[in-house]
């Protein structure tokens, strides 16, 4: 998910993760190796490397799997070449807009599979360009709010950061994709404990929903989600913070 919704169900979402660490590994691999099969092996010099080692440095992969993974996209074989990101757009229950990134080594076989789990969950496959529209690529870094103040995080702006914004409990810094390692690396120097830091598509406008069909629409993530090929889903729907928190807790 994606949007200001999305805050509210961090730990929550970051539990389902841990119990799923062994997909999880597998996909943050794949990631991994196709940053480096498009842009090399040196982290330094490949800001979508780095992103993808951060992340699986937060799930706590072992570094062992990393190097593999990098090394696996710097060598060759028909299995690396075959690997590549891509975006699938779509729609879910109330007209909500869905972007789907995957990475796969058969594009047949994945957007098959998202287009039956969309249609099975109340959503549609739509036409590329149909919905990115909605969504801006930016990196955002989230902290606790009742722990930490806006003058703590002024270092994220010193750093590079859009924008610093209180959702309910919860900082939301904004980034380019570009600056999210730099304004990491301030925070983490400023003794600043993130929740999370990723690269998202963020909706431009949220789209309210009831209940029900927030129901519906998370239950369609998590099964696009439990997909081997996905490796996120972004949406621009927005419920009451109570609401996702009763419904992530039940699921």
């Amino acid at each position: 998910m994606a949007g200001h919704s999305k805050w509210a169900g961090i730990k929550h979402k970051k539990a389902i993760v841990d119990a799923r660490r062994g997909k999880l590994f597998t996909k943050l691999a794949r990631a991994i190796t196709v940053a480096a099969k498009e842009g090399g092996g040196d982290v330094d010099g490949n800001p979508s490397l780095a992103l993808a080692v951060q992340k699986a440095k937060d799930a706590s992969m072992p570094k062992d799997n990393i190097e593999r993974a990098i090394a696996k996209g710097t060598g060759s074989g028909a299995d690396v070449d075959a690997l590549e990101n891509v975006m699938y757009e779509g729609y879910g229950p109330g007209g909500v807009a869905l972007l789907i990134e995957a990475v796969t080594d058969n594009r047949n076989r994945t957007g098959a599979d998202v287009r039956h789990l969309l249609s099975k969950g109340g959503g549609s496959l739509g036409e590329p360009g149909s919905v990115a529209y909605n969504f801006d690529k930016k990196g955002v870094v989230a902290v606790d709010g009742e722990r930490y103040g806006e003058d703590d995080l002024m270092v994220a702006i010193d750093a590079g950061a859009e924008d610093i914004s209180l959702d309910g409990d919860v900082f939301e810094i904004v980034t380019e994709p570009s600056d999210l390692t730099a304004v990491r690396a301030a925070l983490d120097e400023a003794g600043i404990e993130l929740q999370n830091a990723e690269v998202i598509q963020r909706p431009k406008a949220l789209v309210p929903v009831d209940e029900d069909t927030a129901a519906k629409l998370l239950r369609l993530i998590d099964n696009l989600e439990d997909n081997d090929d996905v490796d996120a889903v972004h949406a621009n729907f927005d419920v009451d913070a109570e609401v996702l928190e009763r419904l992530m807790a039940a699921s």
